[in-house]
């Protein structure tokens, strides 16, 4: 995801982008991941720093580490199914 790096952006348009709360986006702003400009009493986010958090935040999630929790959560679904079957069984 590119975003515009001439544009300035509201602290929830970031929030609102990244489909996290606004206090992710002021914490990543205290501890200095997310560069931000204050002018007047608004928190402002350029799109360049945006977009270098963005690349700095990016983790691929990895194929197998992925199916195999689909997996572990499926299973787990089954032994539920078994367990509840079993009881109305009796």
């Amino acid at each position: 995801m590119q975003v515009e790096s001439t544009r300035m952006f509201r602290v929830k348009a970031v929030a609102d982008m990244l489909d996290v709360s606004v206090n992710t986006i002021y914490r990543a702003v205290e501890t200095g991941e997310l560069n931000a400009l204050k002018i007047g009493k608004a928190l402002r986010i350029p799109g360049a720093a945006l977009n270098a958090y963005l690349s700095q935040c990016a983790e691929p999630v990895d194929a197998q580490v992925l199916s195999d929790q689909v997996a572990s959560v499926a299973d787990a679904g089954t032994a539920q199914d078994a367990a509840i079957t079993s009881e109305v069984s009796r």
